[in-house]
């Protein structure tokens, strides 16, 4: 008799895991998507990842709404022309995900020649089956 309900114990247990990380990996792809949208400065996948409410700081301590972040790199102001994402994590809580990584890349800022080295912040929402960036907070590792 203890054995079917640790069968069942264990199933449940299963389950929830795996829905953990089914969601913690939509999450992963949203932020690859968001990289790639970000390298290409594509107006309409930047419209597609960010959430209407988007807050997008900068480690300088700029912060954009939705329309001036994805104008900011359709026009060239922000211009990635390498990103490299590492040492990232995914936390999911419901229909919230937190992602922090470090960002390295080159930049072509106005025309003018950078590179980044920075800690990332990324907060997550799932709405309507899909997740949408919410905030993005930018720090200068010490």
């Amino acid at each position: 008799m203890k054995r079917p309900l640790l069968f069942l114990v264990c199933c449940a247990m299963m389950h929830i895991a795996s829905a953990q990380s089914k969601d913690e990996k939509a999450v992963g792809q949203a932020v690859e998507s968001l990289r790639k949208a970000l390298l290409d400065g594509d107006k309409a996948s930047l419209e597609k990842i960010a959430d209407n409410r988007l807050s997008y700081g900068h480690s300088s301590g700029k912060i954009e709404d939705k329309a001036a972040f994805v104008e900011a790199l359709v026009s060239g102001k922000s211009d990635f022309v390498t990103l490299n994402l590492s040492d990232q994590t995914i936390t999911v809580a419901g229909n919230t995900a937190i992602v922090r990584h470090t960002l390295d890349g080159d930049t072509k800022d106005n025309g003018q020649a950078g590179t980044v080295h920075l800690n990332v912040l990324l907060v997550w929402v799932k709405e309507g089956g899909g997740w949408k960036l919410l905030a993005r907070q930018a720090v200068r590792p010490k």
